[in-house]
């Protein structure tokens, strides 16, 4: 039995052994299984090992802010907030407060005030039968300050959830310029425009993040195990733009656009001695905060269109600087046959009869410029300039979506239209790199709008933007002389440019009225059909600012020039940037009173369409109106040569049915240009203005109507209007 029990008990030991090897290695090669292996079972170890003994938390990191020339935001990332309310009743148990809404009627009467939401919609959303609701639009990407006014209600079951967005302090402001942005899955922010698209890398952030190991049970380990990786915050943008200018331009533009609905507006301010862009900005615009967007172009820069007459400043340029230019040589104008086939016409189309090249740039004569083109400069000549000057290729400033522009120079009418600014295309970003030749004596510097672009978590510049000099189309000589001429324009009785003087500073200029081509690609026409335009340096002798300003189609009165609303942004914006800058004025240069005290003369208007005559007495300070429903003027109630003071109605006579205008407040001398034009058969009893008439006004007006006007004096018509009111009373 013994050795029996003996032999059994060594068995037994033996499978003990072999079993307890067997586990040992078996785990040992799990271990090292483990140890190798990615992946167990189908999920992967170190994720696993994370999730239950690591935890991580996003450290965010902001969008780089824009800044303008004076370090004032004009783009940041803010905090916002989206407003909710709880509505089940049960997220209030084992609370000691409230924590879903109890008086829904209370709740939406107070919340509808801040959120500006109508108050019966927020009672709607408040009694759905869910846990939880947003409040709709208005309860979306609200402010601190909102955020805070909530607050101070104390209603039960109102949270916020924070988010980033990207905020623009001034609304409506540059806003073709900065751009805007949207939010991806990500919930990231992404520039979709302007500088916001172009520089998205810059102003891109990277979130950090801080790593903590835990044990078990989830607790927190000591500090010792903490990992960081910092946040990146995006890198700051500094303009050119100065926030005081371009608020001046935003008014003006605003103001404008209000006024005369046209159906572009184009300006642009820069400093002509460095190429900064102090100001840039068009309408149609947008609020980027709400990207109420109808107009996705930026258009100072990417707009390319017949300039017009601003144009002729260039042609001159070049002329003057060959030395073929001689201003007091004479010419006949009104009409020229280009060689080669075409023919050029002056917008006085008689003509103003032989007159000086110096006066034919006052006067703005297309006949006078191309004259100088095929007869003094030479095309070929006067191409290469053009070419100089820039005007085939992109000037290079930081904005996306710029254009070059269309040269149209191939028959010899095209080569002289281009010369004064039809045909051939342009953009108002290259007028202003042209002109800061002239104003800067002969340095051509090219635009920018980009100061400096900086590191914001190390302060230090990344990248920084230096003046350039584009280059040298003209001599220094050449810049001086051509803005003494070009002074003349705005001061002399000839000039077409007095609605830009501006009181207590001089104004180099040329004003710009370009025909407007229509999807047929034949030009419109009409009153205000035109792109008016101005190119402007102030101060005339050594210009701080470059301005120009122009608008497409303006919604025009008879009574009004194209260059009212286009000088209305001029003057207000020149005069308030020079006064800011603190450029001191001319002394003796009220210039506005000079000009005022200057006369025009009439031009001869007979023979003309109506179109053309309007839009030559508009060019020359004259307010026209046309009597009749023809398309040629057959006569004007004032002569031609008659000389008049800037302003002065004339009325025109016309081919077609006429009718009669209202003579309220007429001077006898008015009413006996009117009965001269018309035969009329006049009596007028009484003196000093007209206070009633016979026939009413728009009445067929026909030849030797007898018409009956009665005169009064200014005191005489207040007496006997008390007269009239104490007859009354008694």
């Amino acid at each position: 039995m013994s050795k029996k029990k003996n032999k059994y008990t060594n068995l037994g030991i033996r499978w003990f052994f072999l079993v307890t090897l067997a586990f040992f290695i078996s785990l040992i090669v799990r271990i090292s299984y483990l140890q190798l292996a990615d992946t167990v079972e189908g999920r992967n170890l170190k994720a696993f090992a994370d999730e239950n003994y690591n935890t991580s938390q996003k450290i965010p990191a902001k969008r780089g802010t824009i800044y303008d020339a004076n370090g004032v935001p004009l783009a940041e990332e803010v905090t916002s907030y989206t407003v909710s309310a709880v509505l089940d009743p049960s997220a209030s148990k084992n609370s000691k407060i409230k924590r879903h809404v109890v008086d829904k009627e209370k709740t939406a009467k107070q919340l509808s005030v801040i959120l500006d939401v109508d108050e019966s919609e927020l009672l709607s959303m408040l009694g759905k039968p869910k846990y939880q609701v947003e409040l709709g639009p208005g309860g979306r990407n609200i402010s601190q300050s909102k955020k805070e006014k909530i607050e101070k209600l104390q209603l039960p079951g109102i949270v916020f959830t924070p988010s980033q967005k990207r905020y623009y302090p001034n609304g409506v402001f540059a806003s073709h310029t900065l751009g805007y942005t949207t939010t991806n899955d990500n919930g990231d922010l992404v520039g979709e425009m302007g500088l916001e698209k172009s520089l998205n890398d810059e102003l891109n952030e990277e979130d950090g993040k801080k790593s903590f190991l835990r044990d078990r049970k989830g607790n927190i380990l000591p500090y010792e195990n903490e990992k960081v990786e910092p946040p990146h915050n995006g890198n700051d943008i500094y303009l050119t733009i100065d926030t005081k200018i371009q608020s001046l331009l935003e008014d003006a533009m605003t103001r404008v656009d209000k006024e005369y609905e046209p159906e572009k507006i184009m300006a642009i301010v820069s400093d002509p001695k460095t190429g900064k862009i102090v100001a840039m900005g068009n309408r149609p615009s947008f609020d980027p905060n709400i990207n109420d967007i109808t107009n996705y172009t930026n258009d100072p820069v990417s707009y390319a269109f017949e300039a017009g007459s601003t144009m002729k400043i260039f042609t001159l340029g070049a002329s003057m600087n060959e030395g073929v230019y001689n201003g007091h040589e004479y010419f006949q104008s009104g009409r020229y046959k280009v060689p080669g086939g075409g023919t050029v016409h002056d917008v006085n189309r008689n003509g103003w009869g032989s007159i000086t090249f110096d006066e034919g740039i006052q006067r703005s004569s297309n006949v006078g410029i191309s004259i100088l083109l095929n007869e003094k400069l030479g095309p070929e000549r006067f191409l290469q300039y053009y070419k100089n000057y820039g005007f085939t290729q992109k000037t290079g400033i930081n904005l996306p979506g710029e254009s070059s522009g269309r040269l149209v120079y191939k028959y010899p009418l095209e080569k002289t239209t281009t010369a004064f600014g039809q045909g051939s295309t342009v953009t108002a970003i290259q007028i202003i790199q042209a002109a800061s030749a002239i104003a800067n004596n002969g340095r051509m510097m090219k635009p920018y709008i980009i100061d400096k672009i900086v590191d914001h978590d190390t302060s230090k510049t990344v990248k920084d933007y230096d003046s350039e000099v584009a280059g040298n189309p003209i001599t220094a000589e050449t810049a001086k002389n051509e803005r003494k001429l070009l002074e003349t324009v705005v001061t002399s009785p000839n000039g077409t440019g007095h609605n830009y003087a501006i009181k207590g500073y001089t104004v180099a200029g040329k004003t710009g009225t370009a025909q407007v081509v229509d999807e047929h690609g034949k030009y419109i026409k009409g009153h205000g059909e035109n792109l008016f335009s101005f190119i402007g340096m102030a101060p005339a002798n050594d210009p701080e600012l470059v301005v120009y300003v122009a608008v497409l189609r303006p919604k025009l009165k008879e009574t009004e020039l194209g260059s009212d609303p286009v000088s209305e942004i001029f003057r207000s914006v020149t005069k308030g940037a020079l006064e800011y800058m603190k450029v001191e004025p001319a002394e003796n240069a009220d210039i506005n009173e000079l000009v005022d005290k200057d006369s025009i003369e009439i031009p001869d208007l007979e023979g003309l369409s109506v179109n053309e005559a309007k839009s030559l007495a508009t060019s020359l300070g004259l307010k026209p109106i046309s009597l009749g429903s023809g398309d040629e003027v057959i006569g004007q109630t004032i002569t031609s040569k008659t000389q008049v003071v800037r302003g002065t109605k004339i009325y025109l006579r016309t081919n077609g049915k006429n009718k009669m205008p209202s003579v309220i407040g007429w001077s006898k001398v008015d009413v006996n240009r009117l009965s001269e034009l018309f035969n009329l058969k006049l009596t007028i009893k009484g003196s000093g203005y007209i206070t009633s008439q016979s026939i009413k006004k728009n009445a067929e007006l026909r030849d030797r109507d007898f018409l009956s006007v009665e005169l009064n004096k200014p005191q005489e018509k207040v007496e006997k209007d008390k007269q009239v009111k104490v007859e009354i009373q008694e």
